[in-house]
């Protein structure tokens, strides 16, 4: 750990497991917050654009985490960061703590959306990335970050077929593929995006090089999907 101005700690990708054993009392989420670890340090450390400083700036990238249950790894992010106080996180899911079971948008700085309902963050995404373009503010990217079983959602199906028949190419949906989903389509979830008209990119979800080449691909005209493959074991 060092320290910015000598005050604020900045932390690594070193230092996520510790604030991990912070929090406790989910541990049936265990998986489904640790497979998401990796994908959201590479955003958080090399591709968002939104900073504490930057958390209410009208041109910041927008981050939405669909997969709001079992969200210990999206604070440790954050927390690493400098969105929070460390402190924090030993208090996860108390009564008097703002760190709760689903992330709260009204209680917890830099979290853009309440979630945890499968099925609501990419049409969320869908309407911000919407929004963001009605207002010409076209340097704003939108990601969203969804479990693989959340697809199983109509909801889901709806949002992305019409962002990929508008082309709106500020969305970026990241789907985390831990093999939890009940249904899949021949060819792998990325070619449910590809028939709708997203680009994709399928890559080792604890790969940082590998996820952030997709991340960063350039995909004019067309909303961008990265399928984040975690083996369950790992997961």
């Amino acid at each position: 750990m060092t320290t910015s101005a000598g005050t604020t700690p900045l932390f690594s990708y070193d230092d996520l497991p510790r604030l991990m054993t912070l929090m406790s009392g989910d541990e049936k989420h265990g998986p489904a917050a640790t497979s998401t670890l990796d994908a959201l340090w590479v955003l958080y450390d090399r591709v968002l654009r939104v900073s504490p400083a930057l958390r209410e700036a009208p041109d910041r990238d927008r981050f939405l985490l669909s997969k709001g249950h079992g969200p210990m790894a999206y604070y440790a992010v954050l927390a690493a960061k400098g969105f929070f106080p460390e402190e924090w996180l030993s208090g996860f899911g108390g009564y008097q703590s703002p760190l709760g079971h689903h992330p709260d948008r009204m209680l917890v700085p830099g979290v853009e959306i309440g979630s945890g309902s499968l099925g609501h963050g990419l049409p969320l995404a869908v309407g911000t990335a919407l929004g963001l373009r009605a207002q010409g503010r076209g340097g704003a990217r939108v990601w969203v970050l969804i479990g693989d079983a959340e697809l199983d959602e109509g909801s889901n199906h709806e949002a992305l077929a019409y962002a990929g028949a508008t082309g709106l190419d500020a969305l970026h949906t990241l789907i985390i593929d831990n093999t939890s989903a009940t249904h899949g389509w021949r060819g792998g979830i990325a070619s449910r995006f590809e028939a709708a008209g997203w680009s994709t990119a399928t890559v080792d979800g604890r790969d940082h090089d590998a996820l952030h080449a997709a991340f960063t691909a350039p995909h004019p005209g067309r909303p961008h999907a990265v399928v984040a493959r975690v083996a369950p074991k790992n997961a």
